[in-house]
């Protein structure tokens, strides 16, 4: 169970951005920081200002009851004129007020004199504080009162500063003597709580402002950096894209290459037998005429001479017309240089020239400039539909259309005949037109049935204005 939710924890902090991970951690990191300064500071703050005040009230104390005090070295007990006068001095006045409980001790632990005429010559282990004091050190101890010799002062049930202060001889400076008492420390009680709370208040202060202004630097980063990580995935989506796209094209090219060199010996057999059906038989049938008796018999009548040379010279001419119908397929007029416009219309008119027929021809008000490819492509595209449209179609509603919409030019060649199946293997034109078209990156579509037959192709232009 604990295994999971540390996967749980693990999975939630992965999810976290830059930013959040170190505003959670520095803010972690910060607190503890912030912990231990505080409790150093606050430490030292509470040691200085217990030491300040146990050094003014000790050297105030001193000042007063040092001048009452015998030579300590010489006197190892207090008379009861010493005892009376250090009664007097500490049940009156200032000092009566802000003491509430006075000892001086000997150094091996006896109390010489207290306020509690009790505790008089009584003789305790020293504790820690004692000796420091004898020591030449003055030791303060806040509200902790945990000596044998201090249960009035517990009974009191208020807050206490507990002091020792040495006393000194005043040509030697050695230490004869220490002096405990305890202050009420009410305004200390307050003073302290203040110091601690503005100490807290500081230290919190400065790590939220360190916390915040390291925050804003890495929120600005983290910005930054998921700015250009959206930019590079971007880039690197494009890039793929590209990438799938060239390796598409370039299959695409590889594919129509090879059935391009396919069609290309088919147009080769196809305009041999073509040749070979047409003007080569009507060439040979001339030929055989030439060796015709009437021709070679001298006694051949002139009348029947020239019939047969007109025979024959109406064979050869319908096979020069069939090599010129041949070779007006194959020769390309000059289109380099036209506009697109200029060509349809070209395409259009050599077709009602050829074929005796009407096409209309719809065009836009402007059209966009294309390279010689794409010019080629769109004449044969359209000699060739007009073509079908004639012998299949019977030239029945042949139109012509040119669109141009979000950045593609559509051409189409339309008739209203019988149709055919698309599903059916296209002819050798057809398959010719479209590996035409598909090599320059272009779509050709099919659509034909009992209404009549739409071919269509799509090119990827950019208009000019």
């Amino acid at each position: 169970m604990f295994g999971r939710y540390l996967k749980r924890l693990a999975r939630i902090w992965s999810g976290l951005s830059l930013a959040w991970q170190f505003v959670i951690a520095g803010g972690i990191g910060l607190l503890a920081v912030m912990l231990v300064v505080g409790l150093w500071v606050t430490s030292q703050i509470r040691d200085g200002v217990m030491h300040n005040s146990a050094a003014t009230t000790a050297l105030y104390v001193d000042s007063v009851i040092a001048p009452l005090l015998p030579d300590m070295r010489k006197s190892q007990e207090l008379d009861d004129t010493v005892k009376r006068a250090l009664d007097e001095t500490l049940g009156q006045g200032a000092l009566g007020k802000r003491l509430v409980s006075f000892k001086l001790w000997r150094r091996d632990g006896t109390i010489l004199y207290s306020k509690d005429a009790d505790l008089i010559g009584r003789q305790v282990q020293p504790n820690a504080n004692l000796i420091a004091a004898f020591a030449g050190n003055v030791m303060v101890k806040y509200n902790r009162l945990e000596d044998e010799e201090d249960d009035k002062e517990r009974s009191m049930g208020v807050p206490l500063l507990e002091i020792y202060n040495p006393v000194r001889e005043p040509w030697s400076g050695e230490v004869v003597a220490v002096t405990e008492f305890y202050e009420l420390s009410g305004d200390f009680e307050e003073s302290l709580h203040s110091a601690l709370l503005w100490s807290w208040l500081v230290v919190a202060g400065a790590t939220a402002a360190a916390l915040a202004l390291l925050s804003g630097i890495v929120f600005r980063g983290s910005r930054t950096i998921v700015t250009q990580q959206a930019a590079l995935e971007a880039k690197v989506s494009e890039l793929q894209a590209a990438l799938a796209q060239n390796s598409s094209l370039r299959q695409r090219v590889q594919r129509a290459s090879r059935r391009a060199t396919a069609i290309n010996e088919r147009y080769l057999r196809r305009i041999g037998a073509d040749l070979h059906d047409g003007p080569a038989q009507l060439v040979a049938l001339a030929a055989l005429r030439m060796d015709s008796p009437v021709l070679v018999d001298p006694t051949t009548s002139s009348s029947l001479r020239e019939a047969e040379i007109a025979g024959i010279h109406k064979t050869l001419g319908e096979a020069m017309r069939e090599i010129r119908g041949i070779c007006n397929g194959l020769v390309l007029p000059q289109i380099e240089t036209q506009a697109i416009a200029d060509i349809l219309r070209l395409a259009v008119a050599e077709h009602e020239r050829r074929t005796d027929t009407k096409v209309l021809l719809t065009l836009p008000e402007r059209l966009p400039e294309l390279g010689t490819s794409e010019k080629i492509s769109i004449y044969r595209f359209v000699q060739e539909g007009l073509n079908n449209a004639f012998r299949h179609g019977k030239g029945k509603g042949q139109q012509v259309r040119a669109t141009t919409k979000g950045g593609k030019l559509l051409v189409e060649v339309l008739d209203t005949g019988p149709g055919f199946d698309p599903g059916r293997s296209e002819g050798l034109g057809l398959a010719g037109l479209r590996e035409r078209i598909e090599s320059i990156g272009g779509q050709f579509e099919t659509l034909s049935g009992p209404e009549g037959t739409r071919l269509v192709i799509t090119l990827s232009v950019e208009e000019q204005p």
